[in-house]
């Protein structure tokens, strides 16, 4: 039995601050260590409960902050740009559950480094109506391969969110959030005895579901007029306010790729100091 882990890197044990997790800082090499000891947590307790095999997928920024030569021998990890399926790359073959490790909660919420694909620039994103974090969307195309979301981990507000989405999962609160850059942390050997103890329980539910397949309208809102212009200029992408954007797609993966081509233009549009 395999499970897959999307390994993010903003709801990672101790992390609160950009250069924790922006790639060449002095700060990013010391978290690398702290993200790959979340990950090994996570997988120590998968195997314990029954899991033959654990596929990590990178998910943060470059999708190359782990560090290979700490990780758990009995997982694989899957890192580097660009994959079809992003966060979820790995959810279509066949895997038995998922774990969202180091999730945050979704942009324009309150949360550490709170935000949805973007760092910054988009306010709000919407899953049918519904406000959505990354957590969401990915539960959403996980639940498409009929793979069930096992564990999330990340600071309380993440896990608030959580209880929304995937109720069912196991919520590890690693930090708790006083603002978008602070936090109450505890250590990584207390935060890694949960995460492990989360993920041993947490396989009694792993097994494969029916496939969940929808059509879903997703609704992107940014913080300039012309991001919004810019990404509308994709076939189906539509403007329906001054900043915001919304398309139609048959499936969660279509809809998935889509929003990763809006918001890779609109992230192309801004220009500096100014956006």
């Amino acid at each position: 039995m395999e499970i897959m882990i999307s390994a993010d890197m903003e709801g990672v044990s101790g992390v609160t601050w950009t250069d924790d997790v922006v790639p060449g800082t002095e700060q990013w090499q010391r978290f690398r260590r702290f993200f790959t000891g979340d990950v090994n947590a996570a997988v120590a307790g998968l195997c314990e409960g029954g899991a033959d095999r654990v596929l990590v997928n990178e998910a943060h920024l470059s999708q190359r902050n782990l560090l290979l030569e700490e990780l758990d021998p009995r997982a694989r990890m899957l890192t580097g740009r660009h994959k079809p399926l992003s966060m979820m790359e790995g959810v279509d073959t066949g895997v038995a559950g998922a774990v969202l490790l180091g999730y945050h909660a979704a942009s324009g919420c309150e949360g550490v480094l709170s935000h949805t694909y973007l760092p910054s620039h988009i306010t709000g994103v919407w899953l049918d109506e519904a406000p959505a974090s990354e957590g969401r969307l990915n539960t959403v195309l996980a639940a498409e391969y009929g793979v069930p979301v096992l564990v999330v981990t990340g600071d309380d507000k993440a896990c608030e969110d959580a209880a929304g989405y995937a109720p069912e999962a196991e919520h590890v609160v690693v930090k708790e959030c006083v603002s978008r850059y602070a936090a109450i942390c505890d250590p990584p050997s207390a935060t890694a005895a949960r995460i492990t103890e989360a993920a041993r329980t947490a396989m009694s539910r792993a097994g494969h579901l029916d496939p969940v397949v929808t059509a879903h309208r997703i609704e992107v809102e940014f913080d300039a007029s012309h991001l919004a212009q810019a990404a509308a200029v994709v076939p189906t992408v539509e403007q329906t306010g001054l900043r915001r954007v919304a398309f139609d797609a048959p499936d969660m993966t279509e809809a998935m790729k889509a929003f990763k081509v809006v918001t890779a233009i609109a992230d192309g549009a801004v220009q500096g100091k100014y956006g």
